[in-house]
């Protein structure tokens, strides 16, 4: 990190214990709230501590249902919110030693306390706060390009999204220190600069890399195919990484306080490549169709980095935009911060109620059928079938997006389950009332509409999630 002069410890030390204090207080105010892919992880993580292996299904064949290959492996014996507030910490005291006004470092701090898809998924249970972690590490790491590169690369290996960013900030790095040559060196001069920093640019582009290189190759080895399972089993497209790229970047609120372009353009330094950096990832969001995980977890881990970007940025410019621009960040923070951690705690609170309602009622299943397999596996070792294909190949490849697999009744009879757990909004009063149009979702709904299911399967119970009216019904075998 780059310093002029003695930094003030006093102010070093206030934005330490601040950051700390927003990380560990914002993970405390989301904690209820849980994704619910986090549980697929789990399981994965469980039956590898068991002994049964890499499996979904106890007993089953060994399937690429974890996105960032190397989670399960670190899920049990870590705890993300812990990590990421300790990193936050190192964060807090790092932005106060970079030479920028003091305003931007505060407001910095404001912006991480009231950032949504920081609180969320630092304590989602995803892989996602190690790799805010790892993410943020790097973007401080500008006088250590080789380091930055190693956290970046271990970023992208938990986030396969991040690559792009991880190359672009560990090869911008190495450019930034090269870049200042005055007119007095002479052209011959600059041009040896350029030549000699192109092989460490590689060098460090090659270091980001290899993580996401090494689990795409084992990925390749293992079960046949370079890209993740969810790849296939949710396909999206350009218009879907569009709209999600633009609500992200509001709801993230960094993206909003570097709209400075006569600041990014004077700028040489570590700040262009943040801020590079971050357009790159944002393009390679919309170009893989965004995510449909809630608030804005693909942006989430480059939130502290684009933070960084806005103090190195706030001695460039003007400062009365720099202020008008993170003083309209602040009002977004206001407006959907307070809404947003209610919903939090409400759903994983509703969350936690329905599980223990549906214990006893799932206890004695030996095999499930659901598109939600999450929370269901949180309660239940059953062989749970995947109607999503995320942890199946099979289902993954039958075509239709995330929650329109083209399933048939007889395809689901075929893997004999004894009870299928379905979304439904509303919520029928009682089994007996269950109407075919309340299920919104295309395969829960072509299942229970046809007489081959009918035949087979009835309403037995309801699992209420919440007071909004929705929930889910337990279909039993007749």
């Amino acid at each position: 990190m780059e310093e002029i002069g003695q930094p003030r410890r006093t102010l070093v030390a206030a934005l330490a214990v601040a950051s700390f204090v927003a990380a560990a207080g914002s993970s405390w105010l989301a904690s209820p709230f849980a994704i619910d892919d986090a549980f697929i992880s789990i399981r994965y993580a469980r039956h590898l501590a068991d002994g049964a292996g890499y499996v979904w299904n106890v007993g089953g064949p060994s399937t690429d249902g974890v996105t960032p290959l190397p989670w399960a492996f670190l899920v049990e014996p870590m705890a993300g919110a812990l990590v990421w507030t300790l990193t936050a910490t190192f964060w807090g005291g790092a932005i106060g030693r970079i030479e920028a006004p003091t305003w931007s470092k505060v407001f910095a701090v404001a912006l991480l306390a009231a950032n949504v898809p920081v609180m969320a998924h630092s304590a989602s249970g995803m892989e996602t706060s190690f790799a805010m972690a790892l993410a943020t590490l790097a973007a401080l790491q500008d006088k250590r390009p080789r380091l930055a590169a190693l956290f970046a690369g271990l970023a992208a290996s938990l986030r396969p999204e991040l690559v792009v960013w991880s190359v672009t900030l560990a090869a911008g790095f190495v450019w930034a220190s090269h870049a200042y040559v005055t007119p007095s060196d002479g052209d011959a001069i600059a041009r040896d600069r350029s030549v000699s920093r192109a092989r460490p640019m590689f060098g460090a582009a090659f270091v980001a890399a290899l993580p996401f290189v090494l689990c795409a190759a084992a990925r390749l080895v293992a079960f046949g195919r370079p890209a993740p399972l969810s790849v296939i089993a949710k396909p999206s497209d350009f218009a879907h990484g569009l709209a999600y790229a633009g609500a992200a970047a509001v709801l993230s609120l960094a993206p909003l306080v570097l709209m400075a372009p006569v600041a990014i353009a004077r700028e040489r330094g570590p700040a262009a490549v943040l801020v590079l950096a971050a357009l790159a990832h944002f393009a390679v969001i919309i170009a893989v169709g965004g995510d449909w995980m809630p608030y804005a977890r693909l942006v989430a881990p480059i939130v502290p980095a684009m933070l960084v970007a806005f103090v190195r940025l706030a001695p460039s410019g003007r400062l009365s935009c720099h202020l008008l621009r993170a003083t309209a960040a602040v009002g977004c923070a206001l407006w959907l911060t307070p809404g947003s951690v209610r919903t939090l705690r409400r759903a994983g609170e509703e969350r936690a109620r329905m599980i223990e309602v549906a214990r006893p009622l799932l206890a004695s299943a030996k095999r499930i059928a659901a598109l939600d397999i999450g929370w269901v596996s949180a309660i239940s070792e059953a062989t749970i079938i995947d109607l999503a294909g995320v942890t199946d190949p099979e289902v993954a490849v039958l075509g239709g997006g995330h929650t329109s697999k083209r399933i048939t009744p007889a395809f689901l009879l075929a893997n004999a389950p004894d009870v299928a757990v379905f979304y439904a909004d509303p919520l029928p009063s009682s089994p007996d009332a269950v109407d075919v149009d309340a299920f919104p979702r295309v395969v829960e709904a072509r299942l229970v509409r046809a007489e081959l299911f009918a035949t087979h399967f009835a309403p037995t119970a309801l699992l209420p999630l919440g007071e909004r009216g929705a929930g889910y019904v337990i279909y039993s075998k007749r």
